[in-house]
């Protein structure tokens, strides 16, 4: 698919595009194409002369291959971007950033949530963008803001977790919701913070190449300002993971030990029976119990009582408890 937008009135509007022809009567400022096949690829290289980079190349992390200059002049960026499904886990997409001829190219493998806010707030809002650089920098700084917005859903899924590990009876079915719950905040609090780093260090790269004029420059201290507080916010929440985590492992241990308890207190209120079973059980000639007419009762009356007595202390002591 190949989105083509262009600046009219200080709005970002799209133009359709449904063949090559339609792509050479416009003059737009963002070329974005996601998941795009041979004949839009085709047609970018033909008209622009930018040749987009292939899946493998956009995946490339190298930090040489993530942001550098090609030989025409054309400035090559990869930036991360999160993506939340809500049928799976949360993944990161890998953009690739073409800033060529005063446009902006972008290829990626997913429709991202990131792009259609962008595109739907430059519709409403006139005059918010004025190049292509605009479009990058809205990306980057809407790219923070959907990031704040998980991890505002992750400490709303905490506090969740927090309830249930709290409650007064913790089972083990709630032990298990409770680990799978927070192995998936943990697993999406990382990406953020990944995203975060990559976002960072994509903006500080176009501050070190001067390429951004005095507003624009001012715009991306601000992003780099809101990523500064959103890392402390993912620190905060890391720590909440792991004491939740560790709360759940201490109630588990717990459970534990009392189905432990209760072997232990069976083994101990049963030895002194076996004892008595053991003694009585000897086969020796001169047993002076063997021909009394009571001692069959009497033994069986002393397991019993053996057995009770260990019990009860236990009970009047609260260690069954």
């Amino acid at each position: 698919m190949i989105n083509v937008f262009v600046l009219q009135n200080g709005r970002l509007n799209q133009v359709p595009i449904e063949s090559r022809a339609d792509l050479e009567n416009v003059d737009p400022v963002w070329v974005d194409l996601t998941d795009p096949n041979d004949d839009e690829r085709a047609w970018v290289k033909t008209i622009y002369g930018v040749i987009l980079p292939g899946e493998d190349e956009v995946k490339d992390i190298e930090a040489s291959a993530r942001y550098y200059e090609a030989e025409n002049g054309d400035l090559h960026l990869r930036t991360d971007f999160l993506l939340e499904e809500d049928d799976g886990p949360s993944r990161v997409v890998t953009v690739a950033f073409i800033l060529a001829r005063k446009m902006l190219f972008s290829v990626h493998t997913d429709d991202l949530p990131v792009f259609r806010l962008v595109r739907m707030r430059a519709r409403s809002r006139p005059g918010s963008i004025a190049d292509y650089m605009d479009v990058l920098l809205d990306l980057y700084a809407t790219d923070a803001e959907y990031s704040a917005d998980a991890l505002e859903g992750i400490y709303q899924h905490l506090e969740e977790v927090s309830g249930l590990v709290l409650q007064k009876e913790f089972t083990d079915k709630d032990a298990a919701d409770a680990l799978n719950a927070i192995a998936r905040e943990e697993d999406l609090n990382g990406r953020i913070r990944r995203n975060m780093m990559d976002t960072r260090r994509a903006v500080s790269f176009l501050m070190r190449g001067r390429l951004l004029n005095a507003e624009q420059f001012e715009e991306a201290r601000q992003i780099l300002r809101d990523i500064e507080s959103l890392d402390g916010h993912t620190s905060f929440l890391f720590d909440k993971i792991n004491f939740l985590m560790d709360a759940t492992v201490g109630f588990i241990n717990i459970n534990q030990n009392k189905i432990i308890k209760i072997f232990s207190v069976a083994s101990v209120a049963f030895l002194p029976p076996t004892l008595i079973a053991s003694i009585y059980g000897m086969n020796f000639k001169a047993f002076p119990e063997l021909e009394w007419q009571y001692g069959y009762p009497l033994a069986l009356t002393l397991m019993v009582a053996s057995m009770i007595t260990p019990v009860w202390v236990f009970l009047r002591r609260g260690w069954l408890r």
